[in-house]
């Protein structure tokens, strides 16, 4: 095991931005933990804000700094926790390796947690069958489902999973695969043993400004353009990838059925929601150190606090 640097916090407070710096001070890498922009062809609404012309093969060469994590499945295909753990952990390795920092930076706090910690149950595999049979169920279905194999698993979903059919079909996943291997027990994975947590925050009102400045800077940069281009690819509105912020609100525009006004409102206040989401997850981990991004000289200190924990044996 080695150092880890983790950058987390909320949407639109400027985790790519610092990790850049840090990685340029501290000749690091970065490794996105972000569940949605894996996906090619999802770079406007998901936020990679990287040029074109920074791709590779295999990562994003911005500013001098390699960026992993971004394009690794297409649109049409699903993609797990388990599948980026597998991605992310060779990545850090290899990293290491070359005697550079690795640096996990995202906004989705469940792969942070896969990675630094580790989730046993990203071993349970997919069961296409179950899928196949609980793909038109409604979400109260699937829930009363749930709540008869797992009911300590049902209790303590928040109000959002529980109206997610993804997160509570792959919970009856788990769910089944537990009593019908009943004593096999999971692989433990060994958690990271020199890892910093720095978090990124705003105030309220600023933070959600900065939101709905970003979606109006992704309206302008063409997200309609590009929602129109993945379905005429083949890309369906039901592929887990179109579940996205950014891109599940344009389905009823593009049916017809609600104005680009009515969307780009709805979107803004989601993405607020979301932000909201993030912070309650990242809050309940005592590890995180906050840096509030209005506080004078904020990257002064975070760069201060890095050094001093990246030099120390």
């Amino acid at each position: 095991m080695g150092k880890l640097l983790i950058i987390c916090g909320p949407t639109a407070v400027g985790k790519t931005s610092l990790a850049i710096e840090l990685a340029r001070t501290l000749e690091g890498e970065l490794v996105s933990a972000d569940s949605k922009q894996v996906y090619k062809g999802l770079d406007i609404g998901t936020g990679k804000d990287i040029p074109p012309q920074a791709k590779r093969k295999g990562f994003y060469l911005y500013k001098g700094v390699k960026i992993w994590g971004y394009d690794l499945v297409g649109a049409t295909q699903d993609y797990s926790v388990a599948q980026f753990v597998a991605f992310a952990q060779d990545r850090i390795r290899r990293i290491r390796k070359e005697d550079k920092l690795p640096i996990l930076v995202g906004g989705t706090g469940l792969y942070i947690r896969a990675i630094v910690d580790g989730i046993g149950t990203v071993e349970i595999p997919n069961n296409n069958a179950l899928r196949k049979n609980l793909a038109g169920k409604e979400v109260q279905e699937l829930f009363e489902l749930l709540a008869q194999l797992d009911p300590i698993k049902a209790g303590s979903l928040n109000a959002s999973d529980k109206k997610n059919p993804r997160r509570l079909i792959r919970a009856i996943e788990i769910a089944t695969w537990r009593l019908n291997f009943r004593g096999r027990k999971l692989k433990q994975v060994k958690p990271q043993d020199d890892a910093l947590f720095i978090g990124l925050i705003a105030p309220k009102e600023v933070l959600y400004e900065r939101i709905d400045k970003r979606v109006e800077t992704r309206l302008r940069a063409g997200i309609i353009k590009e929602i129109t281009a993945l379905l005429k690819s083949g890309v369906d509105w039901d592929n887990q990838s179109m579940s996205s912020l950014g891109y599940r609100q344009w389905r009823e525009y593009f049916a017809g059925v609600a104005s680009k006004e009515e969307v780009v409102k709805l979107w803004k206040v989601q993405e607020r929601k979301y932000a909201k989401r993030q912070i309650t997850w990242f809050k309940k981990d005592p590890r995180i150190i906050w840096f509030d991004v209005v506080s004078p000289s904020w990257r002064e200190k975070v760069e201060k606090l890095v050094k001093k924990w990246y030099k120390l044996s």
